[in-house]
């Protein structure tokens, strides 16, 4: 897929949570088009080696920022603003989970994971989509999760936080439609990442998950980087307010 074009030549991304994982590969596919991108993450030797990574470049711009701390997410984009004059889309990729059940689940730790997943999803999210008002254009691209439309074993206060980011996109695609932005999301199933390894490193759990899966395999983060980047190009301009799944399959059976 290294050959597909999607128009994205000098636009200016700001993708969140883009030291690894998901994040990652959508900064490097970013930057293969020719985008300019401003990564973010917590710490910054995670981001020292993200930059590495991706070979650095007069095109990539590396933040350090907490996103559920609005004067983080401030921070980051107005450095995004200040090296790069604009923002032309945002992907919110952040996420995080705690093994845990939500009965019993330690008021603390919810707070942590909606912080992080929701959160941070809002504030980033209205912050682009003010600088985007202004301008009268732009991309917002979240990514979900299937766990957000189908209950699944310890992941239950993640699933709540990514099902409240799927509504929050048909909310922001109403209010921010007038002003030709367009707001949509990807739910992929599990990728195999740093975040999902202690499940797909586990012979008997990636059995049980590649069964549900008509494609027979978990998604790689390339699986998840296209869709985004497609929700982030002039050929989605008449979709909004849309979670694109991207599972194999698995929510079709």
């Amino acid at each position: 897929m290294a050959d597909l074009a999607y128009g994205l030549e000098g636009k200016v991304f700001v993708v969140t949570g883009a030291s690894r994982g998901i994040g990652l590969e959508i900064a490097r596919q970013l930057l293969d088009q020719n985008a300019r991108v401003v990564i973010c993450g917590r710490k910054p030797e995670g981001l020292a080696a993200a930059t590495e990574a991706l070979n650095g470049g007069k095109n990539l711009l590396a933040v350090a920022a907490h996103i559920a701390k609005e004067e983080d997410v401030n921070a980051l984009f107005d450095q995004a603003l200040e090296t790069f004059g604009t923002v032309d889309a945002l992907v919110n990729n952040v996420g995080m989970n705690i093994v845990t059940g939500t009965v019993d689940a330690d008021f603390g730790l919810w707070q942590k994971i909606v912080d992080s997943n929701l959160n941070g999803t809002f504030l980033c999210a209205r912050k682009a989509g003010q600088i985007m008002r202004a301008k009268q254009k732009g991309k917002i691209v979240s990514i979900t999760s299937i766990a957000a439309r189908r209950a699944a074993p310890f992941m239950g206060v993640y699933g709540i936080a990514k099902a409240g980011i799927e509504m929050m996109t048909q909310v922001l695609a109403q209010e921010l439609a007038p002003f030709n932005i367009q707001v949509n999301a990807v739910a992929p199933c599990m990728v195999r990442t740093k975040f999902s390894e202690p499940f797909w490193s586990n012979p008997d759990i990636y059995e049980q998950v590649v069964n549900t899966i008509p494609l027979g395999r978990i998604a790689e983060p390339e699986d998840v980087a296209h869709p985004t980047l497609f929700l982030c190009s002039a050929a989605s301009d008449f979709i909004t307010g849309q979670t694109l799944v991207v599972d194999g399959g698995a929510t079709a059976v």
